[in-house]
């Protein structure tokens, strides 16, 4: 018997749509913390640019527009290179509520990829987990355009 799908658990709450980005910075809408337990952004990057770089963290905020924004501690991946052979890998930050600065009222995230020296093709997406309240995809974005279930 069926209970729990994992759309009940983890929701889309940020994107930075699939592309050829030129070289600059790529951020996703400011995730509220207080609606899950944690965040696990995937950041994937197709084929680099001629010495691409691609630099992905995760920033927190005290609010949905961006004031005081500052890296959280820890959360930001190893720089993907193509003089590394990164071409067409995917890497995974984690961030749990707790790790924001709670102390100074932080209660909202974003991820971050930057793209330098040449153009790449780059996409992340970031899946809230573990709703503090009713199912995941009820905050799903407008842009989540189906949910099928078995």
């Amino acid at each position: 018997m069926k209970t729990l799908l994992p759309s009940d658990r983890a929701a889309v709450v940020g994107v930075i749509d699939p592309d050829a980005y030129a070289a600059n910075t790529y951020t996703t809408g400011w995730i509220s913390m207080s609606a899950f337990q944690s965040i696990m952004a995937c950041i994937m990057a197709g084929d680099l640019g001629a010495s691409a770089t691609v630099d992905a963290k995760i920033e927190q905020a005290t609010d949905d527009s961006g004031s005081d924004a500052k890296d959280v501690a820890g959360a930001a991946i190893t720089q993907l290179t193509k003089a590394g052979s990164d071409d067409n890998k995917q890497a995974v930050i984690n961030c749990n509520a707790e790790d924001l600065d709670l102390a100074n009222d932080f209660t909202h995230a974003r991820l971050s990829v930057t793209v330098a020296t040449a153009a790449c093709d780059v996409g992340a997406v970031v899946l809230g987990f573990d709703p503090r309240y009713g199912p995941a995809s009820d905050s799903d974005l407008a842009s989540v355009d189906e949910i099928v279930a078995l």
